[in-house]
């Protein structure tokens, strides 16, 4: 049974819980939401729907559907994650299945910057450090945890070595990424602003 879905808030310091293996190059945002799901209003229920076509091509075989990784929160992919269009519903579906992190060899730049937007680090691994790591996911359990502070995943006594942008990672720790919460923290400096424009206050 999967957690209620719960939005990421404020500053990301770590992140842990079991991997899960997507294999192969070039998975676009098609893929990973197809577009007749982006007649939502909102994005609530793109969970459910997303890599819906793969998952119905391989008849509850997909990575997605496995019961052994219901609970997974760190996905692993391959080269060039995330390609196509800028659709911003692809991070969105995968972060309300209960994604939390991607490690991955690369990423489209779109998708990556869609991602930092609502709380998804996006980590880089080299293919021949990654590989091994997927074949371990689809064989048993993986469980990591993600420092971000210092860009390393933790399993047990060995650490793998990241690479996280250095905008991104100052951005997850210091809360910026959540523009919501840096504005209302900030609801003071918007009310003096409000206070002192001239066609705001009229009667002034």
């Amino acid at each position: 049974m999967k957690e209620e879905f719960q939005p990421p808030k404020g500053k990301i310091m770590k992140i842990s819980g079991n991997c899960i293996s997507l294999v192969g190059d070039d998975i676009d945002t098609d893929r990973i939401i197809p577009a007749r799901f982006l007649k939502c209003v909102d994005f609530e229920s793109l969970g459910d729907a997303v890599f819906e076509d793969d998952r119905k091509d391989l008849m509850g075989k997909h990575p997605f559907d496995l019961k052994s990784n219901q609970n997974a929160v760190i996905l692993l992919v391959n080269s060039n994650f995330g390609c196509g269009s800028s659709r911003e519903h692809a991070p969105q579906a995968l972060m309300r299945w209960g994604i939390k992190a991607i490690i991955g060899e690369s990423f489209a730049e779109i998708f990556y910057s869609n991602c930092i937007a609502i709380g998804i680090p996006c980590f880089t691994l080299a293919k021949k450090d990654i590989k091994p790591l997927q074949v371990r996911a689809e064989t048993g359990n993986l469980f990591f945890e993600i420092d971000i502070k210092n860009v390393i995943a933790i399993e047990g006594s060995t650490k793998h070595k990241l690479e996280l942008k250095e905008s991104s990672k100052n951005m997850f720790l210091s809360g910026e990424w959540d523009a919501t919460s840096t504005l209302l923290s900030n609801i003071k400096l918007i009310e003096s602003k409000l206070d002192n424009l001239p066609y705001i206050n009229l009667n002034k």
